[in-house]
């Protein structure tokens, strides 16, 4: 096989990957919804707004750096901070909720943070 060869493989088999994992995500969403209904799972939005009111309370996080969501009492951690101790700061606190049955950690640390 040729350098292009293994090129476009590779690309094939990254696309296909993306493609399947949002398939996948996909269909978690709608079995939520299924089972909750178009507004969440009862308790969804006061585990939110839980979790967020205990971010803004903390002293170690900087205001508004992290976005949190809740599906099913599963919470969806999201943003961009400058250093680990944060981000594992926000998966505690968000853990520590009552209700919260996981957690989803796509928070990034950023140097220009």
């Amino acid at each position: 096989m040729s350098g292009a060869d293994l090129s476009s493989e590779r690309f094939a088999r990254r696309a296909l990957m993306l493609i399947m994992t949002g398939a996948l995500s996909g269909c978690a969403v709608y079995d939520t919804y299924e089972k909750c209904g178009f507004h969440g799972c009862a308790g969804d939005a006061k585990i939110t707004a839980d979790v967020r009111s205990q971010f803004n309370q903390s002293s170690f996080l900087e205001p508004n750096a992290i976005r949190a969501q809740t599906l099913n009492h599963v919470v969806f951690l999201g943003g961009v901070v400058a250093s680990g101790l944060e981000i594992d700061t926000a998966e505690s606190i968000a853990r520590n909720v009552p209700g919260v049955a996981g957690i989803v950690n796509s928070i990034v640390v950023s140097a220009s943070r």
